[in-house]
């Protein structure tokens, strides 16, 4: 169960306001980011949250992968994002294009600042 588990907290985001309300289109770009990544995705789901005296609502957008998955989590009250890439290891070393992914989903959203953490899953015992 070897891999690696990527987060970032993205704050500030100058991105256009429909990245961070429109389900569909954050989860379209997301399948294509995956793929341009070179990951395999093989399910998805995109949903939008209602909105609330706060603002508009936000979205999930999951991509399930053959390796593993992707999700984000807008507030767009907060200009605010979450990412999560997670990655297992098994049968080929997946943490490059891991990290190529997060890289590319933290570009889209053009964060002020972003707090980021990696964590090297399973110990590597079959």
């Amino acid at each position: 169960m070897q891999g690696l588990h990527l987060t970032a907290d993205l704050y500030q985001c100058h991105c256009e306001a429909a990245w961070l309300t429109d389900a569909s289109r954050l989860g379209e770009w997301c399948v294509k980011a995956v793929e341009a990544s070179g990951l395999q995705a093989v399910n998805q789901l995109f949903h939008t949250f209602p909105a609330t005296p706060r603002g508009p609502g936000g979205v999930t957008a999951t991509v399930l992968l053959a390796e593993s998955h992707v999700c984000l989590h807008t507030w767009p009250e907060q200009r605010a994002v979450t990412v999560d890439v997670y990655v297992c290891n098994f049968g080929g070393d997946h943490s490059l294009k891991a990290r190529t992914l997060m890289a590319t989903m933290i570009e889209r959203f053009q964060p002020e600042w972003t707090e980021q953490r990696s964590l090297d899953r399973g110990d590597g015992q079959a």
